[in-house]
């Protein structure tokens, strides 16, 4: 389960629009507990990102239990995706921090499929291996317990007989399910993936769902950029609704209501993209 801290709308117009949507300010996000004596995987203080000095996400303050499994969702141009990336270590913060309980070392970060270059000529096979960079470096033969390890997390995600087709010439899904066999061999305890079933066909997105869940059983912490609600709410314990505020945050079941919907939408739409940094204090 995930834990939250209040929230509040943004002043101004975005205040003025969730009111007219009958929403007034937002409530307390969802909240419950972590697991007794064990640290937030992940925990958010006040974080504010962007580019330009302009927010993309906006005073955000929330922990994320360990082992636990959560979409995050919103509307376009809430700062999903650059939330991630700011967790992944690849975007610093213009207030705030973000702290993790095992490093950023332990953190494997599954960028969205088109920012992937495919042209670089590279196989299935090398790619996956590239999972075990970190244990043994990047120029060192992989041996015969790598290479057994590479072998696995290939049939794992279906795409034995595969490993030497060059990453240009395969499919979305075939893609796809690549990249998370790199990333299961990365062993990390919190993995960060976006959007990872966009442009992929229904039985990919099916596998790569029981890849999650099985992460999931074996205690890892897994943040999701997702857009599918139904599919949310069928595999996604928790989810985190982001309209640059952060709406809601808890049990799924309690975030995807029509009311925080509707005020996500109306909190995007009210969004001055031309406003000054803020520069209000934490709550």
């Amino acid at each position: 389960m995930s834990l939250s801290v209040p929230h509040t709308a943004r002043a101004g117009a975005a205040k003025s629009a969730a009111s007219n949507a009958g929403a007034g300010t937002a409530p307390a996000a969802s909240s419950a507990p972590d697991a007794p004596g064990r640290a937030p995987a992940l925990t958010l203080d006040d974080v504010t990102l962007g580019y330009g000095r302009h927010p993309a996400v906006h005073h955000v303050s929330a922990t994320f239990a360990a082992g636990s499994l959560t979409a995050i969702v919103g509307p376009n141009g809430a700062g999903k995706s650059t939330l991630l990336k700011a967790v992944a270590g690849e975007l610093a913060p213009m207030t705030g921090t973000i702290r993790t309980a095992t490093g950023r070392g332990a953190t494997a970060y599954m960028p969205q499929l088109a920012e992937i270059d495919r042209t670089f000529p590279v196989s299935v096979r090398e790619v996956v291996a590239m999972g075990l960079w970190k244990r043994i470096g990047a120029f060192r033969r992989l041996g015969p317990s790598g290479a057994r390890m590479v072998d696995e997390a290939i049939a794992r995600v279906g795409l034995t007989g595969l490993e030497k087709r060059p990453i240009g010439t395969l499919s979305g899904g075939q893609m796809q399910r690549t990249l998370f066999a790199r990333l299961a061999l990365q062993d990390a305890a919190l993995i960060l993936l976006d959007e990872p079933f966009t442009g992929v066909d229904r039985r990919t997105v099916d596998d790569l769902l029981g890849v999650i869940a099985g992460w999931h059983r074996e205690g890892r912490t897994i943040l999701a950029v997702l857009h599918d609600f139904d599919e949310v709410r069928r595999h996604f314990p928790d989810a985190f609704l982001l309209a640059r505020d952060l709406v809601a945050h808890g049990p799924t079941a309690t975030v995807l209501t029509p009311a925080n919907l509707e005020r996500a939408r109306a909190v995007g739409e009210a969004v001055d993209d031309g406003a000054p940094l803020c520069r209000r204090a934490a709550a």
